[in-house]
């Protein structure tokens, strides 16, 4: 085993490369190679799957010279992106995925927005001038996390969700206000309180070391050793963990967040496809609350879509990303499958 258990990207630096998978990842790996060719990936580092293997075989203790590491990696990211973890004033959030070294799709943990409690959100609130984006993006941290790390069982929180819109008359859940959101939190950490029976913890770095840990243990969930059993994926191979800066889709009307495939995935014809939504993160895509809108003109028009395409809405960020789609293809030889999020100008892959 390596002394060397974090490796850094960003900024158009990486310490690995898509050859680097049974260590990285195929996240991990993938990600540094992305950097590598000068495509916008935010600032992180993957903690390896050597880590991972220590970890099951220690009984959850990590190797000595770990805490120092992940913290010089956190301090790297706060350097390149702006911000610093835990701040009050300037705050930087975090993801921590995991990512083994094949895909296993929907098999493993993922925590967003992590770095939030009272007084970050209250930071956050301040550097962007809008409550309503805080407030959402901590109700949905304590959700995902509560659920992830402590066993809090998410359809308690979609109750209270449900329960919310229905009391504000609203449909979707971008309609609830701040004021609507910020009780949510506090109705959110009742649900903790009750079925964790501890309270939500607050301490970011808490919060890191949780977060990373439940990938860990993720990678023996009854679901993911069936879907390794009927692969005949070894169980030694472990997961990484990916840190991450994370950018925001939710921030407002100029904000977005997708999924695209450089080709059509059915046919393999030359032409880009995807969906992508405004004011959104990630999950929101996926999860069949929201319809999505198309990316291209071609596809709304394919599919009589009344929704606005990217293409139409914001044609200076769609011409970013057909430029990154152009550059994967060359690069890799092949049709790839890409996620990014939008941050008023900014693409983010």
């Amino acid at each position: 085993m390596s002394d060397k258990f974090v490796y850094f990207f960003g900024d158009g630096e990486a310490e690995g490369g898509a050859n680097m998978k049974p260590l990285l990842g195929g996240k991990g790996a993938g990600l540094a190679e992305m950097t590598g060719i000068g495509i916008p990936v935010p600032a992180g580092f993957t903690v390896s799957t050597e880590v991972c293997t220590y970890f099951m075989e220690h009984d959850g203790a990590y190797p000595e010279g770990l805490d120092d590491q992940v913290r010089a990696g956190v301090s790297r990211v706060e350097k390149i992106m702006g911000g610093k973890f835990g701040d009050v004033k300037n705050t930087l959030l975090l993801s921590v995925r995991s990512g083994s070294r094949v895909s296993m799709p929907g098999m493993m943990d993922t925590v967003l927005n992590l770095g939030l409690n009272d007084v970050t959100v209250q930071g956050l609130i301040e550097k962007t001038d809008n409550p309503r984006f805080a407030y959402d993006s901590y109700r949905r941290f304590i959700q995902m996390y509560s659920d992830v790390v402590m066993g809090v069982d998410a359809e308690h929180f979609e109750k209270l969700l449900e329960e919310k819109r229905e009391a504000a008359g609203a449909e979707l859940d971008n309609e609830l206000s701040a004021e609507q959101l910020k009780e949510l939190v506090e109705e959110y950490k009742q649900v903790v309180e009750k079925h964790a029976g501890k309270s939500f913890p607050l301490d970011p770095w808490d919060q890191l070391w949780g977060g990373i840990a439940a990938v860990f243990r993720s990678w023996n969930v009854p679901r993911a050793v069936s879907y390794r059993n009927m692969h005949s994926y070894p169980d030694h191979w472990g997961t990484a963990v990916n840190v991450q800066s994370m950018v925001f889709g939710n921030m407002g009307e100029n904000c977005a967040t997708g999924v695209a495939f450089t080709r059509d995935p059915a046919t393999g014809e030359k032409r880009f496809y995807g969906e992508y939504l405004v004011n959104a993160q990630g999950e929101d895509v996926v999860a069949g609350i929201r319809t999505p809108q198309h990316l291209t003109l071609a596809g709304k028009q394919r599919n009589e879509s009344k929704l606005p395409a990217m293409e139409e809405v914001m044609p200076e960020v769609f011409a970013q990303l057909v430029g990154v789609r152009q550059k994967l293809e060359v690069h890799y030889k092949d049709m790839q499958d890409i996620e990014f999020t939008i941050e008023g100008k900014r693409l983010w892959m």
